[in-house]
């Protein structure tokens, strides 16, 4: 049995973790599991949860554990004290450092990662600057892709005069049909020269096999832009599993750092396939560096990512995303033979993390699922959240994370089958 009182001293330290420290806390956990509450509850204490709710609602932004709060508010303060001192003298460094961390949990080079305010600037950067279309090529995303960017891949119509295709992704899904259902639209639409992907939707939680994707798309002459958003930190991966050169992360998300920080991801050497930013100074070297221009940010924000880091790589990325899993199943398996409910979200471990959405059965519309979700609060005191956007309707998300605990998880089953009717059966 682990030693649980020794690995969270080790994760919850004031102190940053050295690599070692954090290698010896995932041994440790390999003797235990993800329904170990005990250990778990114990990391849960770490997040301050709004009183008097089961938030399961994490996906707009991951809240800070304590420590790495604790973390920022000593950055903000020397920010706040040394200002220009600070910014023209070592800060330059400490940025670099940033970068050299990052680039380590994405398992990729410091000279292939700039720092943004979120995943949005990074993608809009790299959508928006791509600079390999001509007039009568084609771009593609589906329906499970992010509104924002759907809107960046649609601009490029009007913009460089290409063809704008859109698909739905299969529901339900199987990892085949997905693969099936892109390699059918490359076959449709040769010409697609540009293809967005997102890695783990935000709407229904679907993982997309995004190296097998890649691979077809590439076979055929496209390139593919990969939204991360959502799968760094819930998912156990790096950036070249999925076999993708251009790539856009948030760190305040999963990775639970401040707000206000992202990264974008452009491997090989490849930036000169994108557009310098306007505002970058001409004088300033070829480089990645050159693509974003973001003026004055948080500071404090970002010089906390290590701090951040530290806290996710003392529990471990295949912990982390096997505890994700487990919370996640608990609501969602004795819910699937519910007749009045539909799960979204495949079973398959490869295709889902923390987050996966569910439909009231036959009524695709928003008012019942505003409704039903307006019914988890006030009555179970849940929150969740509705989604619009699929091409199948409208529907509500659950996204639990390491602050809930399966008994979190088991309220919301209950609930589930006291609030939505079978056939046959009235609601409560």
């Amino acid at each position: 049995m682990m030693e649980r009182r020794r690995f969270l001293a080790s994760a919850v330290g004031v102190a940053g973790l050295p690599a070692v420290e954090s290698r010896a806390a995932q041994a440790r956990f390999s003797a235990t599991g993800p329904r170990d509450e005990a250990y778990w509850q114990g990391l849960a204490a770490q997040f301050d949860q709004p009183p008097d709710v089961i938030q399961l609602e994490h996906g707009n932004w991951g809240a800070m554990a304590r420590p790495v709060r604790q973390a920022y508010a000593r950055m903000v303060e020397r920010v706040n004290r040394d200002t220009s001192l600070y910014a023209r003298t070592t800060m330059g460094a400490d940025l670099e450092g940033v970068r050299r961390g990052v680039a380590d949990l994405l398992g990729v080079g410091p000279g292939e990662v700039a720092l943004t305010r979120n995943a949005t600037e990074a993608l809009t950067t790299l959508i928006m600057g791509y600079r390999g279309l001509r007039p009568g090529d084609a771009v593609l995303y589906a329906d499970h892709d992010y509104d924002a960017m759907q809107h960046c891949m649609a601009a490029l119509g009007a913009l460089r005069g290409v063809e704008v295709i859109r698909i739905a992704l299969p529901h339900p899904a199987s990892h085949q049909q997905l693969i099936d259902g892109y390699a059918a639209a490359l076959a449709a639409h040769p010409n697609v020269r540009l293809l967005l992907l997102t890695h783990l939707g935000h709407r229904s939680g679907l993982v997309l096999p995004v190296a097998e994707i890649v691979r077809l798309a590439r076979a055929r002459g496209a390139e593919v832009i990969v939204d991360a958003a959502h799968s760094l930190g819930q998912l156990d991966f790096t950036v070249p599993q999925i076999e993708a050169d251009f790539v856009g992360v948030n760190l305040h998300k999963w990775i639970g750092a401040p707000l206000g920080v992202g990264a974008m991801i452009v491997r090989g050497g490849r930036h000169r396939e994108f557009a310098r930013h306007p505002a970058a100074d001409p004088a300033e070297p070829d480089g990645i560096d050159a693509l974003v221009h973001t003026g004055t940010i948080d500071f404090a924000a970002v010089l906390t990512v290590p701090r951040a880091i530290a806290f996710q790589n003392a529990i471990g990325a295949e912990a982390r995303a096997a505890r994700l899993r487990a919370l996640r199943d608990r609501w969602v398996l004795p819910l699937r033979e519910h007749r009045g409910i539909d799960i979204l979200t495949p079973d398959d471990p490869s295709l889902h993390g923390a987050i996966t959405a569910f439909r009231i059965k036959g009524s695709p519309g928003l008012a019942d699922h505003q409704r039903l979700a307006a019914r988890l609060l006030d009555e179970f005191r849940i929150f969740t959240v509705v989604r619009q956007g699929l091409d199948q309707g409208a529907c509500i998300r659950v996204t639990p994370a390491l602050a809930n605990n399966l008994a979190d998880c088991d309220r919301l089953a209950q609930a589930l089958q006291a609030l939505v009717p079978t056939p046959g059966r009235s609601a409560r």
